[in-house]
């Protein structure tokens, strides 16, 4: 490639909107001049304890993590361990690109503007779908975690969570920040409870974390090959994949040049940290390769320890997970906020989407719609979209990498934002291994995600093309644009 591609792009300020807004009732919505904005409300611990939560360390540890154990045996703490290194440098293009294009579309706001509108709607849907099925996935295992209080049941319980945290997510944003916080607080205790017992309960030899192991049906181990490894890697780049949410709050952070690149970086190594610790702990401490198989991490804790402090983990896992679904409510909903007012949609959706509560501010159509339907989708069954996710997830990761290689050329060139170190190696490294672990996958799962990718490809090419004057025009705040570091 050697030009960058020309992608209009929507300032927030009607003075430097290069495509003026049509009458109201135009087939448009609000991509365009006069664009609602969000509040800029909080800093760096506000944006870090978000993040933070929506990374949600805890729930995944004990959501998706025993998945992980029951394939990869004593290897998930090395593969996690690969999938945060690899996290440094995803890390790296979130902070270079999130300073430079500031805008709560994230990852399709970042990539469109670099690479062109098709390129963006293409992220946009893969972001998409994380939007839809994560927030379920983790709702689900509510209930679990409650039984030692009462019995309930999973899909209930899991949609009475999303309900709740669609309620929180049309509260203002720097509330939710510090009532997350407490949960977060809450969910690192328990994480640290779990990592001190299985220390203490050393039952095998460290050398299981670099010689990693996996059980037989007959009761036996095998080595764990290489490419099971792989394979893994894009569950765990989906475990540990939270601290892009600081993208996603750019327009609403004090000076975003300077606080996204902070809070993506703090993130990535607090959060990683949470999940990897007690993933070590768990491993080393699990009486047997079948126990530690089979994922019963409350189970562990109560046999390391006392009903009473597996009931305490317990319950400090359920604020985990509730935790998690409002903040990754309120993260998805940006998102969708911001497709309608870059015009993905119709024009009636693309006001209603758009349209900001005059109390907190926040968009609560858009919450809603990303709230309600994540309720429906606890009645369905989620397993194999979980690996949609993850194959989701990495083939993000690749657009925004491939974003990051044509960063520097252009008008983007001279602008004020953070710039990531060994450039351009570190992306172009990125986009190799996350192909190849694109590879790996399974056919069914890289099917899910082309077909979609597909029937999103002929939106654009039907409906969006023909109309690119007025429509999916992309947005960048003027005031997130103008700061310097």
């Amino acid at each position: 490639m050697t030009t960058t591609p020309s992608t209009p792009v929507a300032s927030a300020t009607p003075a430097a909107d290069p495509h003026p807004a049509p009458t109201a009732g135009a087939d448009t919505g609000a991509a365009t001049g006069g664009a609602p904005q969000l509040n800029r409300s909080i800093g760096v611990v506000g944006g870090t304890l978000l993040t933070l939560s929506c990374l949600t360390p805890a729930s995944s540890l004990f959501v998706i993590v025993p998945d992980s154990f029951a394939t990869l045996g004593t290897g998930a703490a090395l593969t996690l361990a690969i999938a945060a290194v690899l996290c440094i440098g995803v890390a790296f293009t979130y902070s270079e690109l999130g300073t430079l294009i500031p805008s709560s579309g994230g990852e399709y706001a970042m990539v469109g503007t670099l690479m062109g509108r098709l390129a963006g709607w293409l992220v946009f849907v893969l972001s998409l779908i994380v939007v839809m099925i994560v927030p379920p996935i983790i709702a689900l295992g509510t209930a679990d975690y409650l039984a030692p209080l009462t019995p309930l049941d999973p899909q209930w319980t899991a949609a009475g969570v999303m309900l709740l945290a669609t309620a929180m997510g049309l509260l203002d944003l720097r509330a939710n920040a510090w009532i997350t916080g407490i949960f977060l607080v809450l969910e690192v205790v328990a994480a640290g409870v779990v990592a001190f017992l299985g220390f203490s309960h050393t039952s095998r030899s460290a050398s299981v974390l670099v010689h990693p192991v996996i059980a037989t049906p007959g009761g036996h181990s095998t080595a764990l090959t290489a490419g099971l490894v792989v394979t893994g890697l894009a569950t765990a780049l989906f475990i540990l994949q939270g601290f892009s949410t600081a993208v996603y709050l750019a327009e609403e952070m004090e000076n975003p040049r300077r606080n996204v690149s902070r809070t993506v970086l703090w993130t990535l190594g607090i959060g990683a940290a949470v999940v990897l610790v007690p993933v070590v702990a768990i491993t080393l401490g699990a009486p047997d390769l079948a126990t530690l198989t089979s994922g019963d991490v409350a189970g562990m804790v109560e046999s390391w320890s006392n009903s009473a402090v597996g009931t305490f983990v317990s319950l400090c896992i359920a604020l985990a997970i509730i935790n998690a679904a409002i903040v990754m409510v309120i993260q998805n909903s940006r998102v969708v906020f911001a497709s309608a007012r870059d015009a993905a949609w119709p024009g009636g959706v693309n006001r209603a989407l758009s349209h900001l509560g005059q109390r907190f501010g926040s968009p609560w159509a858009a919450t809603l719609a990303v709230g309600v339907p994540g309720a429906a989708l606890c009645f369905v069954n989620l397993d194999t979209l979980s690996e949609v996710t993850g194959v989701a997830v990495a083939a993000m990761y690749v657009f925004v990498a491939l974003g990051a290689l044509v960063s520097r050329r252009g008008a983007h060139r001279h602008r004020a934002a953070w710039r990531m170190p060994l450039w351009p190696a570190i992306p172009a490294l990125l986009v190799l291994v996350l192909v190849w672990v694109l590879c790996q996958q399974s056919i069914e799962s890289l099917a899910i995600t082309g077909a979609i990718v597909a029937a999103a490809g002929l939106y654009w090419a039907c409906y969006l093309r023909p109309r690119q004057d007025t429509h999916w025009v992309i947005s960048v705040p003027e005031e997130g644009a103008e700061e310097g570091a």
